[in-house]
């Protein structure tokens, strides 16, 4: 249950970065870049994603929300984002950099914003009528679905080989 005087999920977003650098510490470029399978992100492409949905899905729906009485909010489609190749080829330390960068400044204006920012509401595409609340929860929610991810990456890469016969109690799926 969120704290009735700030806004839900800020925690978690203010906590996500540090998270995401212990995770990527000492990550190579081949690390970065490895696809799991053709259909999945490699670890560089999830930070490029979170690059570009945090100002281009996230900040610009609360900026709507905020400024507007119950704005239109467009459809983000990460997977023609992906499919456009928008998310390959791309450096994941400039990614990050760029998405950690955002993250503050959104960090900051989230936490300039009143509780009762929450009710504000805008009229999804998708899902219809949603609150600002319930946003934040998702984009809180999103945080921690690639975190997992990144973190499945890191863990099948870098200690799964080495682990010897303890392999054969573990399951990986990157």
């Amino acid at each position: 249950m969120a704290n009735e005087t700030e806004l839900p999920g800020i925690g978690q977003l203010s906590s996500t970065p540090e998270i995401l650098r212990a995770l990527l510490e000492d990550l190579t470029t081949v690390q970065a870049q490895w696809k799991p399978a053709e259909e999945r992100w490699s670890i560089a492409e999830i930070l490029e994603h979170l690059s570009h949905v945090e100002g281009n899905g996230f900040r610009a729906r609360v900026d709507a929300m905020v400024n507007e009485d119950n704005p239109h909010l467009p459809e983000y489609d990460q997977m023609a984002h992906a499919a456009s190749g928008s998310y390959s080829g791309r450096d994941a330390e400039e990614s990050f950099d760029h998405w950690e960068e955002q993250r503050e400044d959104n960090v900051a204006f989230l936490d300039s914003l009143p509780a009762k920012s929450a009710r504000r509401t805008g009229a999804h595409a998708v899902f219809g009528t949603i609150t600002l609340g319930q946003l934040l929860n998702e984009w809180a929610f999103h945080d921690l679905g690639h975190i997992r991810q990144i973190a499945e990456i890191v863990r099948t890469l870098r200690y799964y080989p080495d682990m010897g016969p303890f392999q054969t109690i573990y399951k990986v799926n990157p």
